[in-house]
């Protein structure tokens, strides 16, 4: 058994929506009651509270602040698992040496979902309504049908005002894609997206440049907004869509991507590269995030397992600079595109050539096995 998330849009009415933004500020002000426990115990006696601590002491919160009576129980309950999650992943990266930000504060609007964790009980989609629990039934658009049980909902408001229904079900693993003896190398790339080990190109889409000047446009208005103000509030709706626009054509054009790639290639090898420590260069951190690599792999990975396709990870250190003819190795500046190698005279594109090279390395990981060094687990 896998889970699999299915997200619909809906659309509450007014009266709906008021109620949804009630409930999600009353979890906000559960989430920072958490935190600012858990921080002023340590603080005095260097312990912190348990999650079931925390948890067994919403009934009381309860009866001190009757408006969090209007949120269901399980979901207030969630909140302070998420709270312990968070303080969790703090440790464990501390633990690692690296410099975590300790789990903050939520300010207003700051905190933009909820989650029932017990299905069909607290939420479900019955007659085509969602009925929610304390809420009532909402419209939403079944744009694809549900598999699986369902086990859990999460409730979004996303920063333009809409509002999405996302349901986590546990399905049965799904049946593997047609055996396929085709191989393929991939190097991503600025100039082009992809350029694979066969000659062929995935042009690279410049998604932020095509709304740059929108962005610039909006951002000013927005600027010229007294702080504070509910005019300057009104003027980040325009920006958040701008934003969600650019978003969805990134993300709509990395899911078609990569789901083309699955469905060909049976052995696929690809770059392990570090983007976080990449975008640290000023000069190319934009483009970088612009053409959303990691979404790439990591849509890679998580397609390959469910499709039983070969996918592994190559250490991408010199395979630009060798040959991938004869081995031979040479620097190159970042403006030659052609390789040239002077011992056996190959003459090949720059990213071709790291293309055959990684697929040469992966061919020996086979044994690594599909999907193997996924760091992460996404949702389908």
């Amino acid at each position: 058994m896998v889970r699999k998330a299915f997200q619909y849009r809906i659309y509450p009415t007014k009266k709906q929506a008021r109620v949804l933004e009630h409930q999600l500020d009353e979890c906000r002000w559960l989430w920072n009651h958490c935190v600012g426990e858990r921080k002023t115990q340590y603080e005095a006696t260097k312990t912190s509270p348990r999650l079931h601590d925390q948890i067994n002491s919403i009934p009381n919160l309860k009866e001190s602040r009757l408006s969090l009576k209007i949120v269901n129980a399980q979901v207030l309950q969630n909140v302070a698992v998420r709270v312990d999650l968070a303080y969790q992943a703090f440790f464990r990266r501390c633990k690692n040496g690296e410099t975590p930000g300790y789990p903050r504060f939520r300010g207003k609007f700051r905190y933009d979902s909820m989650t029932f964790p017990q299905l069909p009980s607290t939420c479900e989609i019955r007659d085509g309504f969602l009925r929610v629990s304390k809420v009532g039934s909402v419209k939403v658009v079944l744009h694809r049908k549900m598999e699986g049980k369902p086990k859990t909902c999460t409730i979004k408001r996303t920063s333009t005002g809409k509002w999405f229904a996302s349901f986590s079900c546990e399905v049965e693993r799904p049946e593997p894609l047609p055996y396929s003896d085709e191989q393929v190398g991939i190097d991503v790339g600025l100039t082009t997206f992809a350029t694979f080990s066969n000659g062929e190109k995935i042009k690279r889409q410049r998604f932020f440049k095509a709304d740059e000047k929108e962005l610039a446009k909006v951002q000013r208005k927005f600027s010229k907004e007294t702080k504070g103000t509910p005019e300057r509030r009104k003027r980040r709706i325009p920006i958040a869509r701008v934003h969600e626009r650019i978003a969805n054509r990134r993300k709509d054009f990395v899911f078609k991507t990569a789901k083309k790639v699955i469905d060909r290639y049976g052995f696929i090898a690809v770059e392990d590269l570090e983007v976080n420590r990449m975008v640290e260069n000023g000069k190319y951190s934009k483009s970088i995030n612009d053409v959303a690599w990691s979404m790439f792999f990591t849509l890679l990975f998580v397609k390959a397992e469910c499709a039983g396709r070969t996918i592994v990870r190559v250490n991408p250190a010199y395979t630009t600079q060798t040959c991938s003819g004869c081995g031979h190795r040479q620097k190159l500046t970042i403006d030659v595109r052609t390789y040239k190698c002077p011992h056996c005279s190959l003459v090949l594109n720059r990213d071709h050539n790291a293309a055959l090279n990684i697929l040469k390395i992966g061919l020996g990981l086979q044994t690594v096995g599909t999907g193997n060094g996924n760091p992460r687990s996404p949702s389908l």
